[in-house]
C-alpha cells in the first residue's frame, strides 16, 4: 500500500502520524510511504531521517494527498486538507466529528473512509487509540490550570499546593476515567485538595484504591457537580462519551456563581467541552474570560509536548496502520470488530451512531457498505 504523512497545520501542532521507526516497520513489509518535507521538524526528526528508513519526501501536502492510498494524521483534517481527500482514499487519524458538521460534510462529500483513532475499541471495552493522549493531556490540565490560576493570567492567584501555613487549593475533576486519573496523580502530587466526582461505582471504588483515599472519589449527580464546582479554585473536565457530543455539566449558571479568579480546564473540548461557557481556543492563544472564570479550552493540548505525544500515539496506532496497509481496509475492518467500530464515514455515508445522533444525519451500519 501507498502511505502519506502529511505535515499537521493546526495552530502549533507539532506532532507528526508516523516517526522514522514507524515507517521502517511499513518499508520493511514491502509499503510504500512518503513524508511531507519537515513534517517531523517539530520534534526533532529531519527528512534525512525518514530516508534513512526507506520512506520517499514529497513538498507539499497536495503531493502527498495525490500519491497516498491511506493518509496517516494526528489532528482532523483542516478545511484544505479535506478538499484534498478523493473517493475510496483511507483516511486514518482523530475526527472528533460529533460537535463538528462542516468536517463531517465535507469527509461526506469526499467519499472516503474515514477511521477515528476515537472510536476505536479494545477487547476490555477501552479506548486504545484515545488513551495515550487522554493520559497526556489529564497530565496537561494539571500544569495548564496552575498558570491559569496566576494572577497574571486573570486567576485568583492561588498556588495549587499551598504551602505550610495556607490551604492549598480546591481541584475538582469531573470524570474519573484516563484523564481524571491522571489529573487527578498530578495534582495529588502537587498537594491539591482533590474530589473527583463520576457516575461508576467501580470506577470510584479503584480511585480511592489507587490514590489511598488521597482523593475524596464522589458519586456524580446534578447536585454534587453544583456544590463542588461552586468551591473549586481549578475545575477539570474529563468527560468523555465515546463519538458523542460531551454533555454540558457545568452551566452558565455555575460559571457566574463561582469564585472569582477560579478557573476551568475543558479537556473535553474536542468533543465540544463539557461546560456550557467553553469554546476551543489555541495553544497561541489559550485562555479567555467568562463571569471572572479563566478557561482553558485548546483542543490540541498534546500537541504542547509533541515529542512525548507522538511517540505514545504510534506505539499505539502502529498495529492498526500495519494492519490497514498488509490486508487494505476492507478485509481489515471485516476481521477486526475493534477496527470498525472507528469507521465513522465511508463512501458518503455516516457510518458511527453517535456522530449520527449529534449532528441529526442519517446513519448507514457499516456491514451494509462492507457487503
Amino acid at each position: 500500500m501507498i502511505i502519506g504523512v502529511p505535515k499537521e497545520i493546526k495552530n502549533h501542532e507539532y506532532r507528526v502520524g508516523m516517526v522514522p521507526s514507524s515507517v521502517l516497520e511499513l518499508t520493511n513489509k514491502g509499503h510504500e510511504v512518503y513524508v511531507e518535507t519537515n513534517a517531523g521538524a517539530g520534534i526533532g526528526f529531519n527528512d534525512q531521517d525518514y530516508i534513512d528508513v526507506g520512506a520517499s519526501i514529497l513538498n507539499t501536502a497536495a503531493e502527498i494527498f495525490a500519491k497516498a492510498e491511506m493518509i496517516v494524521k494526528v489532528k482532523e483534517p483542516q478545511a484544505v486538507e479535506r478538499a484534498m481527500l478523493r473517493e475510496d482514499q483511507l483516511l486514518f487519524t482523530y475526527l472528533h466529528l460529533a460537535p463538528d458538521l462542516p468536517q463531517t460534510e465535507d469527509l461526506v462529500k469526499s467519499g472516503a473512509v474515514c477511521i477515528a483513532y476515537e472510536t476505536v475499541t479494545d477487547a476490555r471495552g477501552g479506548l486504545p487509540l484515545l488513551a495515550p493522549m487522554s493520559e497526556v493531556a489529564g497530565r496537561m490540565s494539571i500544569q495548564a490550570g496552575a498558570m491559569a490560576l496566576e494572577k497574571s493570567k486573570g486567576g485568583s492567584g492561588m498556588l495549587l499546593g499551598g504551602v505550610p501555613g495556607v490551604e492549598p487549593a480546591k481541584v475538582v475533576i469531573i470524570g474519573g476515567g484516563m484523564v481524571g486519573t491522571n489529573a487527578a496523580q498530578m495534582a495529588v502530587g502537587l498537594g491539591a485538595d482533590v474530589v473527583i466526582l463520576d457516575r461508576s461505582i467501580d470506577a470510584l471504588r479503584r480511585l480511592n484504591a489507587q490514590f489511598d483515599n488521597k482523593v475524596k472519589a464522589i458519586y456524580s449527580t446534578a447536585a454534587a457537580i453544583e456544590k463542588h464546582v461552586l468551591e473549586a479554585d481549578l475545575v477539570i473536565g474529563g468527560v468523555l462519551v465515546p463519538g458523542a457530543a460531551a454533555p454540558k455539566l457545568v452551566t452558565k449558571e455555575h460559571i457566574k456563581a463561582m469564585k472569582p479568579g477560579s478557573a476551568i480546564v475543558d479537556v473535553a473540548i474536542d468533543q465540544g467541552g463539557c461546560v456550557e461557557t467553553s469554546h476551543a481556543t489555541t495553544h497561541q492563544d489559550p485562555t479567555y474570560i467568562v463571569d471572572d472564570v479563566v478557561h482553558y479550552c485548546v483542543a490540541n493540548m498534546p500537541g504542547a509536548v509533541a515529542r512525548t505525544s507522538t511517540f505514545a500515539l504510534n506505539n499505539a496506532t502502529l498495529p492498526y496502520i500495519i494492519k490497514l496497509a498488509d490486508l487494505g481496509y476492507r478485509e481489515a475492518l471485516l476481521q477486526d470488530k475493534h477496527l470498525l467500530k472507528g469507521l465513522n464515514v465511508m463512501h458518503g455515508k455516516i457510518t458511527c451512531k453517535e456522530v449520527s445522533e449529534a449532528l441529526n444525519l442519517e446513519y448507514v451500519d457499516p456491514a451494509i457498505l462492507l457487503g
